[in-house]
């Protein structure tokens, strides 16, 4: 899995509210909005859907991610 490589505060507001919204399926609805950027043209908006959707699945992973201190 790629974790995001760079994220702004607007999209992890916009991963929480996916995740209040569609719960489980937030990850599959960031997907499909990055689908629809991209079958537009749009491949800025495109790579931003699949990093939020990325931010998603890591914010619902129950383990810790990364090196531990």
């Amino acid at each position: 899995m790629y974790l995001p490589l760079y994220v702004e505060n607007r999209d992890v507001l916009q991963a929480e509210a996916l995740i209040s919204e569609f719960g489980r399926e937030a990850g599959l609805e960031a997907a499909e909005r990055a689908e629809a950027s991209r079958n537009v043209g749009n491949h800025i908006q495109f790579c931003r859907w699949r990093q939020i959707e990325r931010l998603i699945i890591m914010l619902n992973v129950e383990t810790t991610l990364g090196t531990i201190h």
